[in-house]
């Protein structure tokens, strides 16, 4: 079943080259070396890294025991065995120390890559490809097709940390995150570890999740929310005046008293307004009215995600 009843706004009009580029320095790098390192990531991760190909990126999250995520990660194959994991780099040590828990005797080592790769973000006119595909170029560089929005295609560009700059126009770290949050997929962030199971933020339908692989943490908790139904809460997309930023409660109007929601990423313009992906009771958007921070605060518009979004029902 589709999940409706919402009035959406049209698209916000960036004034955008047609292709640019931005340093994301605020993302790291996670390397695991060694023969077993695919399959070792396939036990702890949502998604399926024993048959991952050369020519794919896979989504992923990283859960607790309670299928709470820790993490969103972006992952690839580099070389024969090696595997690469793109996350921001807010995360990355308290994540590296928690998966190399869970090694033990597979030949699989984790380390901090950062300093090895430059991460950037590179947008250009609408194009045909699949989502987290992938492609090298000469010189060591990988680029990963990210979720579009309607005016831009998007890429992950990962290279050598030495490699000069890609010869683009330079993106402003303002227009990356609006379009971020336009795509519809909220990284975890530092202020929302450990507050949503994978359905929560839409991973599923993102492909970042496979229901048919073996057990990995917290994977009960993800099926059965999947198939029993238990879901009562997914993030939508939303427009408001006022800075907004992650880890920010979400009020209803029928319903002052306690959260209904909370915000998973925001992004904010230089005329206050905000653009966020929030996770709120799909209840609520039946009726009433859904505010940030409190039950008075600023109103949230809803607005149109860039894909069909599916209660679990």
């Amino acid at each position: 079943m589709i999940i409706g009843g919402m009035t959406t706004l049209p698209e916000t009009t960036l004034s955008l080259p047609a292709s640019a580029a931005l340093r994301l320095t605020d993302w790291g790098v996670i390397c695991a070396q060694g023969e077993d390192a695919a399959k070792f990531l396939h036990s702890q991760l949502t998604q399926d890294f024993a048959l991952l190909g050369p020519d794919q990126a896979r989504l992923a999250g990283f859960c607790s025991a309670k299928g709470r995520l820790l993490a969103t990660l972006l992952g690839w194959r580099e070389g024969e065995h090696d595997v690469l994991l793109a996350l921001p780099a807010a995360l990355l040590p308290a994540i590296l120390k928690r998966l190399s828990m869970f090694v033990l005797r597979a030949k699989c080592k984790l380390s901090d890559a950062s300093a090895e790769w430059a991460i950037w973000g590179e947008i250009a006119q609408p194009q045909d490809g699949a989502r987290w595909a992938l492609s090298r170029e000469d010189g060591g560089a990988t680029r990963i097709r990210l979720p579009d929005v309607a005016s831009h295609s998007r890429w992950l560009r990962i290279q050598p940390a030495a490699a000069p700059a890609p010869a683009l126009p330079t993106l402003s770290a303002q227009d990356w995150a609006w379009l971020e949050v336009q795509a519809g997929l909220a990284w975890v962030q530092a202020a929302t570890q450990e507050q949503f199971v994978p359905q929560m933020l839409n991973l599923e339908l993102l492909d970042g999740v496979n229901f048919k692989k073996g057990c990995y943490p917290g994977q009960e908790v993800v099926a059965r929310s999947q198939y029993r139904g238990t879901l009562k809460r997914r993030t939508f997309l939303y427009e408001l005046q006022g800075a907004a930023q992650a880890g920010q409660e979400i009020f209803h109007s029928e319903d002052p008293g306690q959260p209904a929601g909370l915000v998973a990423l925001a992004a904010v313009r230089d005329d206050g307004s905000s653009l966020i992906l929030a996770e709120t009771k799909i209840a609520a958007q039946e009726s009433g009215s859904l505010h940030l921070g409190s039950p008075d605060g600023p109103r949230l518009q809803p607005r149109a995600l860039p894909y069909e979004l599916k209660s679990l029902d």
